[in-house]
């Protein structure tokens, strides 16, 4: 299939959407349903670490058709924060899809211990299914720890499985929490050799075209190339190098940092859309997609570097021709576009220090190592224990550990929530305060009560310093605070009203507000709200749906959303 660039494609992908409302004009934009097929196809951009200050930070370098066609031409909300503390990938995944946090959803962390396998686990991991797509015998991955379900299984369950629903990320976590239950397939690759790959879960073999695309050497052509900025600049290269331990280095580790991962996601996402005919059916279809390589890069350089910038406007260039191959396979009319994040980051702490700003780099296994012994100390003099394992800033706890030093789940909280303060953490929660609610009436009480989960064993979550993060170099995310909680959120599509709205808005509201404009139930424990102040009245949207100027590149001058 031949693309033309970017500025013609958008150009004539308005003029389809001029052509294809005329001939749907009878029916109002806000009279959507997805038992009808309006629309067409739901797509869901998550773009992992991608924080909320980087859409207007980049705006004016953005060309058109990419995030512009999002902030010009769609709901723009510039205050949107997570409400919980645990600001990681898969809860984050889980939580946009499911409209709740991890007092609904169950996914309180990537991985966390398991009380019967005494070792930690993923968050998606399910020794009942294996990959599928690679020849090695490898335990597969399934949504199986999810507590509540997600926009894509009620949209299934509303047209009786004709909705197809797809998933699709470098990452497991961020592919099988998005699709839910009910998904089609979820897809992810494998890390050493960026193969896509899929679980049993979803189906025993993978499609022709699938498996057409991991032969074609599609993964191939991205090594050994050079990522240059604007001006030509060398940033990085994929060259063939080896890991830390000597082993050769994988593609998730070499390419996944640099916009060729990105490009590559894409690439697969069309085929995707081409082949398993998305947004052809009795049903709307919901497709979701979640960029990884921005995450792979930020912890190793952080959100003020160049390298973090020509991310963002590489991506801003792949998505316009994304978006431009939608339109001319689905039709920009057909579609809703959705962006959001899982989570931001904090800047580096060295960065961070040159401004007198109070920040630090932790070497989170020295910290444990801390941890541990002044644990052994009070509970084991002279017989050093594995008490703890963390994953800064939360601490899982060995249960047999504690059983010998005769300490109930309580009290063996408490003792490691004491020694992590002693160790630099500000303050400390532990699971048995959360699964009561004794939490502090404040706004950071409520973002940890969010993050309360049952599942996952003994754990206490500790407050960090700001700016404080565990790798003892680059940076990282898992905080309560804004660095960490502010992420994009952005509608595009014809229900929408132009604009930019500086209303309270949460990533919970996303599958909220679209379940309410397709006419279908928001998923099982969602809390979110409808954004109704960027959804066009009737009447307004009835015209719209019947005027020229539907959908097109300047629909009107933009509106500040009222107070939430």
């Amino acid at each position: 299939m031949r693309f033309l660039p970017p500025s013609i494609a958008v150009r004539r992908s308005f003029l389809r959407i001029f052509l294809a409302v005329l001939i749907v004009g009878s029916l109002p934009a806000s009279f959507a349903s997805a038992y009808k097929a309006h629309p067409k196809l739901v797509v869901v951009v998550v773009i992992d670490q991608f924080r909320g200050d980087y859409l207007e930070r980049y705006r004016d370098q953005f060309g058109e058709g990419g995030f512009r066609l999002l902030l010009d031409h769609g709901a723009n909300f510039t205050d949107c924060n997570y409400d919980y503390a645990n600001t990681r990938t898969a809860p984050g995944h889980a939580t946009l899809f499911t409209g709740a946090y991890s007092n609904g959803h169950g996914i309180v962390a990537n991985e966390w211990w398991d009380l019967k396998k005494k070792k930690m686990v993923t968050s998606v991991e399910d020794d009942d299914t294996k990959l599928v797509g690679i020849a090695e015998d490898k335990t597969g991955a399934s949504p199986h720890n999810l507590l509540a379900d997600t926009l894509g299984d009620e949209l299934k369950l509303a047209t009786q499985g004709q909705a197809r629903v797809f998933s699709l990320s470098l990452k497991d976590r961020a592919a099988v929490l998005p699709g839910g239950f009910a998904a089609d397939a979820a897809y992810w690759i494998d890390p050493k050799s960026g193969a896509w790959v899929t679980s049993t879960y979803y189906r025993h073999d993978l499609p022709k075209w699938a498996q057409d695309f991991n032969a074609g050497s599609r993964a191939a052509k991205y090594w050994d190339r050079d990522w240059k900025n604007t001006n030509g600049d060398t940033l990085r290269s994929t060259a063939h190098r080896k890991s830390k331990d000597g082993s050769d280095a994988g593609f998730y580790e070499v390419v996944g940092s640099t916009p060729f991962a990105n490009e590559y996601e894409l690439e697969f996402a069309k085929e995707l859309v081409v082949y398993e005919n998305l947004g052809a059916g009795q049903a709307t279809d919901l497709l979701a997609i979640s960029l990884s390589a921005n995450d792979i890069l930020g912890h190793q350089v952080g959100p003020d570097s160049p390298e973090m910038a020509a991310m963002a406007l590489a991506l801003d260039r792949e998505l316009a021709d994304f978006f431009s191959f939608l339109g001319h396979q689905v039709g920009l009319a057909n579609v809703w576009i959705a962006l959001s994040a899982d989570h931001g980051v904090s800047a580096l702490p060295d960065a961070a220090k040159k401004l007198r700003i109070p920040a630090a780099n932790l070497d989170a296994g020295k910290l444990e190592a801390q941890i541990n012994s002044a644990l052994t100390a009070k509970f084991s003099p002279g017989h050093a224990a594995a008490y703890i394992k963390l994953d800064y800033p939360l601490a899982w706890l060995d249960h047999d550990a504690f059983a010998a030093a005769h300490l109930k789940e309580r009290d063996a909280e408490s003792a490691v929530g004491e020694a992590m303060k002693q160790a630099g953490l500000r303050d400390y929660f532990t699971k048995s305060q959360l699964a009561e609610g004794e939490v502090p009436a404040t706004a950071l009480g409520r973002k940890f009560l969010n993050s309360y989960s049952p599942e996952g064993g003994w754990y206490v979550m500790g407050v960090p310093e700001p700016y404080t993060v565990g790798p003892a170099r680059g940076t990282d995310h898992a905080s309560p605070y804004t660095y960490d909680t502010h992420v994009p959120l952005a509608f595009y599509g014809l229900p929408f009203r132009t604009g930019t709205y500086r209303s309270h808005a949460e990533p919970v509201d996303l599958a909220t507000t679209l379940a309410s404009l397709l006419g279908i139930n928001a998923p099982t424990h969602a809390v979110g709200r409808v954004l109704t102040e960027a959804i066009a009245p009737p009447h307004q949207a009835e015209n719209a749906a019947r005027s020229p100027n539907a959908g097109s590149p300047n629909p009107g001058s933009p509106n500040e959303g009222a107070p939430r």
